[in-house]
């Protein structure tokens, strides 16, 4: 049975570094089989054009709880509060895997706990905090893929570099490719890059 992933979407804006991560998400999850959608996405909220070309993303007004009310006890909140880590076994328990669309935060802000109040059983991704297009590609890799939290490579932390005297850390963990290279979405480094000045708040 294919799955769902979804975010939701708590903010009345949605800046770059969030778009960038929702066409990544809905790209990779439409190439798993899967479906991608924004929940509680305000009426008045005007979506970057990027995403407004994505097929694969589906936009609901609605929140979470509204649409999955008959179906709860299928819904796996990704909480890094939660007191059990994700097993590939949860693939048997969940249909549908929630976000709270504020992984990426830095330092992080407990808005899951909004999520996690409303009843959703909750699994965490591990100790360390995860940008959201990060944390629904783990997630994928173990319900879909089968392989186990500890198993996946990552990198935490990784430094980019901005130009040839100035570099940055990202408070991140992500998963490495084959190239031993943090897995972002596209466009993400040339956005860290043309806003490093700003600071991380400003992308979001």
């Amino acid at each position: 049975m294919a799955k769902t992933y979804v975010v939701e979407h708590l903010d009345p804006e949605l800046g770059p570094w969030s778009s960038l991560e929702y066409q990544a998400i809905a790209t990779e999850t439409a190439e798993a089989g899967s479906r991608f959608c924004l929940s509680s996405v305000s009426k008045s909220l005007e979506l970057p054009k990027e995403l407004q070309n994505v097929p694969t993303l589906l936009i609901e007004n609605r929140s979470v709880e509204e649409i999955y009310k008959l179906e709860k006890d299928r819904v796996c909140l990704l909480d890094p509060a939660a007191p059990s880590e994700l097993h590939v076994e949860d693939a048997a328990l969940f249909d549908v895997f929630l976000f709270g669309g504020i992984l990426g935060d830095d330092p992080p802000r407990d808005r899951t706990a909004e999520l996690r109040q409303k009843g959703f059983k909750g699994r965490r991704l591990g100790p360390v905090q995860m940008t959201t297009d990060t944390a629904a590609r783990v997630t994928r890799l173990v319900i879909q893929q089968k392989v186990a939290l500890d198993q996946i490579s990552y990198i935490d932390y990784p430094e980019l570099k901005i130009d040839e005297h100035e570099s940055t850390e990202m408070p991140f963990r992500y998963v490495m490719d084959e190239n031993g290279k943090p897995i972002m979405p596209k466009g993400m480094v040339d956005l860290i890059k043309s806003d490093s000045e700003k600071g991380f708040g400003d992308l979001f």
